[in-house]
């Protein structure tokens, strides 16, 4: 066999959205793109604001000497400071450039952080619903993946399971606010009872447990709602995050790992991220995308966007009977499947040209996710054939 048996089983288990979009590949061929609604993948239909296009031209016009040659492995000096501007306003608390590194988008990001952290074997608490390939990360760095249940209801933080879930051998827990793929958003109140149960855990257990923060639809929500800072909350706490959303910027890996200046060893825990962002392969972010990110800290995409396609679906598809949190956040849409076997009814789904992504692919059987970063018109064009498939299956 060509490839190792452990790789071959990771295939086999691997991405149900990148199969689901396969999938909508074969059906336009089939039917024609205008009549396929494909709500599989998280790949922003919005382009880059237009500051963005302003600094990229700029460079392009008026290159720096030596732009595209190897910094330091952390990335740039004057983009870590720039991006630690924003977290310490964010955390109303120092942050300074050395707790940055520029990473290859916020994947890059959570694999640098998960192999400076963990030694063979210990445990990562997973929140479900999650996004798939925190499995294979943790598994990356010969960690173990220890899977908790968010609340059913509401797909909040379960503060009683977590507790439950710490033992000897937890290194860290990863949450992802908002989320995918619920779109809920973590509230400070519970961030801050989960730094303290984590500071009460450690206590009994003599060992640092770390919080990673997986942030990169932090800048996407709406009704007034906010991300808080996690530095805020928990000690010891990384954020590991990317331009991919908030600037739609997807295809260009560029994002950062920061860590809490409080949190424990700090300096050293940085000098090891470093380390592993260079022997991970990576070696640096992307020398064009940090200096361009460096001057866009606070700018993103037209927010007002997304929230008018959220409501969009979220209206119609609450009428037709379906049932679902409304998400605070991101881009996502997470319904209850109106059949016990959510495989069966995104199978059901495409009958109607419409493609989802089942709930068992996030941890969560028994959901489907809907990705609304798309076209609003093709929304707008899927609406009849969302009302034909609730009345198929008894909405």
């Amino acid at each position: 066999m060509s490839i190792a048996i452990k790789v071959k089983g990771c295939i086999e288990r691997s991405s149900w959205i990148r199969k689901m979009f396969e999938e909508g590949a074969r059906l336009r061929a089939l039917h024609g793109a205008d009549k396929v609604f494909d709500f599989t993948l998280g790949n922003p239909s919005v382009e880059p604001p237009e500051a963005f296009q302003r600094e990229l031209l700029k460079l392009a016009q008026s290159p720096v000497p030596g732009m595209h040659r190897y910094m330091n492995n952390a990335g740039y000096e004057e983009t870590r400071a720039a991006v630690a501007v924003v977290l310490a306003e964010k955390a109303a608390k120092p942050v300074a450039a050395k707790h940055v590194l520029m990473t290859c988008g916020a994947g890059g990001a959570l694999n640098v952080a998960l192999k400076t952290m963990l030694n063979p074997g210990e445990e990562v608490i997973i929140l479900a619903p999650f996004f798939v390939e925190y499995k294979f990360y943790i598994d990356n760095h010969g960690g173990v993946s220890r899977e908790v249940w968010t609340n059913r209801e509401t797909f909040q933080l379960d503060l009683a399971a977590i507790e439950a879930a710490i033992g000897p051998n937890t290194r860290a827990i990863l949450i992802n606010s908002p989320n995918n793929p619920t779109g809920v958003i973590y509230p400070e109140t519970d961030l801050r009872a989960l730094g303290e149960l984590i500071a009460r855990k450690e206590a009994e257990l003599q060992r640092s447990i770390f919080v990673i923060s997986d942030e990169p639809y932090a800048r996407l929500s709406y009704d007034g709602e906010s991300v808080p800072s996690i530095f805020t909350c928990v000690r010891n706490s990384l954020i590991a995050t990317s331009h991919s959303k908030d600037l739609a910027l997807p295809g260009e890996r560029i994002g950062y790992l920061a860590a809490n200046p409080a949190m424990d060893e700090v300096d050293l825990f940085m000098e090891g991220a470093v380390f592993c962002n260079r022997v991970l392969g990576f070696v640096n972010a992307p020398a064009l995308m940090q200096r361009l990110v460096a001057k866009l800290q606070t700018a993103s995409v037209n927010v007002a966007e997304y929230k008018q396609k959220r409501d969009l679906l979220y209206n119609h598809l609450t009428a037709l009977g379906f049932r679902m949190v409304k998400p605070g956040g991101g881009f996502y849409l997470f319904p209850e499947s109106p059949l016990a076997d959510d495989i069966a009814f995104v199978q059901k789904a495409q009958e109607h040209n419409i493609l989802l992504v089942p709930g068992t692919g996030f941890g969560a059987p028994g959901y489907f996710r809907i990705a609304y970063c798309i076209e609003q018109d093709v929304i707008e064009r899927s609406l009849p054939a969302w009302t034909q498939l609730a009345q198929d299956v008894g909405l």
